[in-house]
């Protein structure tokens, strides 16, 4: 060892001689000779353009496809849902491999006689931008797979801009992976993708053409759903029956999950109040094209509804929300039902964020709920600004406790300043009073009108009782019941001839109403029909006292007459029958004309008049009106035309008719449409304008 290390310094100093005499011809040259004329090695040209970079892209291996390797390989089938459809992957749903070496050939052999091959046509190589087109063939009959691809593809959702070829072709191969999951997601496990990239004929850019053969579906050899035997009948074929999946139905990943949470959810349809269905697993036999769907599910007791819980009652107690509940307790649990209860509390209007919970009670299989609510803010003050023809400016503001009188008693306070109209009201309203959808009102109202038909300084006193539609329930049938005491001084002419006297009116009445609403939208109608019904006896103290009723009618029909095509109709007839129109105070009379009841005539301006031409109402009333309703968008005109008149008599004699056309803009904002009529009369009477105007939320009717 010694001799080993005395030698190495030695073997190193007589290696480092030689390389300087075999290197030294080439130091000893003049550092400024020329390189060799070799074409390789010519100087640099800073000027030149760079060369292409040689091409270093790696294809990726197709992981997805089925291995011919271990016997022990598998696909995960669910992989594809991720979150964008709800359903996160866990692993737990396999594809076990079989041998596929024989199936694997004879597709191969098809791809070579389709003519199909796995690289992209490099005769457009090139970095320069440039348009492309994708063309899809081979999908199988499933109108969901073609539709989720265009959603989902690169290659469609940046087709309208230009790119190089190099981005054409990663773009290409990510779709051709997503078709392939597709296809896996419909069934067709043993589809093979190719793809290339072409010029197209006759045109430029490129065309990325996709070529699928599908291959054989695959179907389910045997559904097992352990645990439901714990379903009790009637049940049993009810849940089953939900799953909408049989032996022979072709393998889609879609239908096993929707059908997965259709079972779910018809349990807790039926009194399964903790039911639970684990992930599916799907074993696939690629030889025999089947698969074997295991679905656990684990129905839990049969419950009924128990007792409501509330720990914050701050808003309303468990009593009030049992109010709102279509359920008692001992009713078979329903999830529909708790839905429901819970979609009622949000429309309070004074809770921000609800939670209903199933509770068991450990007393037999009976189910409490907690109810679990956030207050919203209570109070609210607000402003209104509006014009209308023939009504003038009108200024409101507002202010609101949505709670001060708890359970649900608001309190509103409104001030009205207008060139036409003044006004102060203080008003009560519980809702949901005594039960659901059942409100009380009351309200005590000073006003100061002072329009062309008459003059009037009123206060008013009235309540009722109501169940009528609003932004969160539309409903079929509504109704309203009350009563109503008003004190007014008003002026009015005497024959034809106005005075300058006020006459004070002293009047009580009933007030009746009932509707039916057989249409599609609560503020804007596509199809269907309405019906109401009011029905007013009053009772004056003035001249000796008299008394009458007011009776009114009112039908609405609408028709689509395509996508974008609404044909709307309405009619209107009222009476009072009972006295003389002299009789009856000028502000309960009947009236015509205005946004709400023949457009292109000012408000109230139809009917019998004076000899100052102003209005001065009548006994019977008659109107008409139709629209088309054409819709782009978020936009839409409305043609129209309105006609209606106002009598003397107790009955519509329907002659001379006052008629209005024009035209009117809606923007359909998300809580209802925001309407401008321009309106014109087509026979107007002495002193009306040739256009008038209303703007309001919703559709004329």
């Amino acid at each position: 060892m010694a001799n080993a290390v005395l030698v190495s310094p030695y073997l190193k100093s007589i290696c480092v001689l030689f390389c300087l005499l075999v290197s030294w011809p080439v130091l000893a040259q003049d550092q400024t000779a020329t390189v060799p004329s070799d074409p390789d090695f010519a100087p640099l040209n800073p000027d030149a353009p760079l060369d292409d970079l040689p091409d270093m892209e790696v294809e990726w291996p197709d992981l997805s496809a089925p291995s011919t390797g271990a016997a022990d390989d598998t696909v995960d089938v669910f992989a594809d849902f991720e979150e964008r459809y709800g359903f996160a992957d866990d692993g737990s749903s396999e594809v076990e491999q079989g041998d596929v070496d024989q199936d694997a050939a004879q597709v191969q052999a098809e791809v070579a006689e389709e003519g199909l091959t796995d690289r992209a046509d490099t005769a457009q190589d090139s970095m320069e931008a440039q348009r492309y087109r994708v063309v899809v063939t081979g999908w199988p009959d499933n109108a969901a797979i073609a539709g989720r691809f265009a959603e989902l593809s690169v290659l469609e959702s940046t087709e309208k801009s230009d790119a190089n070829f190099a981005q054409i072709k990663r773009r290409s191969e990510s779709d051709r992976d997503l078709i392939e999951r597709l296809m896996r997601i419909a069934g067709y496990y043993d589809a093979v993708v190719r793809y290339n990239i072409d010029a197209s004929p006759g045109q430029s850019g490129l065309t990325v053409n996709f070529r699928i053969l599908p291959g054989a579906p695959f179907v389910f050899a045997k559904i097992d759903l352990p645990g439901a035997e714990q379903l009790q009948d009637p049940d049993r074929p009810i849940v089953l029956q939900s799953l909408g999946l049989s032996v022979g139905d072709l393998i889609d990943s879609d239908r096993i999950i929707l059908g997965s949470a259709a079972m779910h959810t018809a349990m807790l349809e039926n009194g399964y109040a903790f039911a639970k269905v684990d992930e599916p697993e799907l074993t696939v036999d690629f030889e025999k094209y089947a698969g074997d769907l295991l679905l656990p599910v684990d129905p839990g007791g049969r419950y009924v509804f128990g007792q409501v819980r509330m720990n914050d009652v701050r808003l309303f107690g468990a009593k009030h929300v049992q109010s709102l509940a279509r359920f008692d307790p001992g009713d078979v649990y329903r999830l529909s039902d708790v839905e429901d209860l819970r979609r009622a509390l949000i429309a309070t209007g004074i809770v921000s964020t609800v939670s209903v919970t199933p509770v068991p009670t450990g007393d037999g299989e009976i189910a409490d709920l907690a109810v679990d609510v956030t207050p919203a803010r209570l109070r609210t003050i607000s402003g209104e600004l509006g014009y209308g023809t023939g009504e003038g400016i009108k200024a409101t503001a507002t202010w609101e406790h949505r709670n001060l009188f708890p359970p649900e008693g608001l309190l509103r306070v409104s001030a009205l300043a207008g060139t036409q109209e003044q006004a102060g009201s203080v008003t009560f309203r519980r809702n949901n009073f005594r039960k659901r959808d059942q409100v009380l009102n009351a309200s005590l109202v000073f006003a100061n009108i002072d329009r062309s038909a008459f003059e009037a300084r009123t206060a008013t006193l009235s309540a009722n009782i109501e169940r009528l539609s609003n932004i969160n329930y539309q409903k079929r049938w509504t109704w309203s019941a009350g009563v109503e005491a008003l004190w007014s001084q008003e002026r009015d002419a005497v024959g034809l001839i106005r005075t300058d006297d006020r006459e004070s009116f002293r009047i009580a009445g009933l007030n009746g109403f009932i509707g039916y609403d057989a249409s599609d939208d609560l503020l804007n109608p596509s199809k269907g029909f309405r019906l109401s019904a009011r029905l007013s006896p009053e009772y004056s103290w003035s001249d000796g006292g008299h008394g009458y009723v007011k009776a009114q009618v009112d039908g609405s029909f609408y028709q689509p007459a395509g996508e974008r095509l609404v044909l709307a109709a309405r009619g209107r007839l009222a009476t009072i029958a009972g006295s003389d129109t002299v009789d009856i105070a000028p502000s309960r009379r009947l009236y015509s004309g205005g946004g709400g009841s023949v457009r292109g005539y000012g408000f109230q301006r139809i009917g019998p008049r004076d000899v100052n031409n102003d209005p001065v109402g009548g006994r019977s009333l008659a109107e008409f009106s139709l629209e088309a309703r054409v819709r782009f968008g978020n936009f839409g005109v409305v043609p129209f035309v309105d006609a209606g008149n106002v009598y003397d008599s107790s009955t519509p004699d329907f002659s001379e008719f006052r008629i209005g056309a024009g035209i009117g803009l809606r923007y359909y904002s998300s809580f209802g449409p925001i309407r401008i009529d321009v309106g014109t009369p087509i026979n107007p009477q002495t002193g009306d304008s040739r256009i008038a105007i209303a703007v309001s939320l919703g559709q004329a009717f």
